[in-house]
């Protein structure tokens, strides 16, 4: 394990390359977010609606947030949230376009 002095003046990335390691807490969390996903859309219940964002009633005004849904069709790779939703039914094929995503980020 590598030491390094609080007093070091050090960059995070001269500290990774010391250590030959990467980054991997963004596709760690998406990969989670992910698993939690393919969870909630085999459900039908109100955390289906509202992931989907099929709820009633009127929208809020100003800039809409982005959709989680949105966000994971991007990183996955797919195209439409539709096919991402119906994949999320079959858990072998849910898991594998986990393993595969692409990842964005650090």
């Amino acid at each position: 394990m590598l030491r390094v002095p609080w007093t070091a003046r050090k960059t995070n990335e001269e500290v990774l390359k010391e250590t030959e390691s990467t980054r991997s807490l963004m596709n760690r969390i998406r990969r989670r977010q992910a698993k939690f996903v393919g969870h909630i859309m085999r459900r039908e219940g109100l955390e289906n609606l509202v992931t989907t964002g099929r709820m009633e009633g009127k929208k809020s005004r100003g800039r809409q947030r982005e959709k989680m849904l949105d966000g994971m069709t991007s990183w996955m790779g797919t195209k439409r949230v539709t096919d991402a939703l119906s994949e999320s039914w079959d858990r072998e094929s849910w898991k594998d376009m986990i393993a595969n995503a692409k990842g964005q980020g650090t």
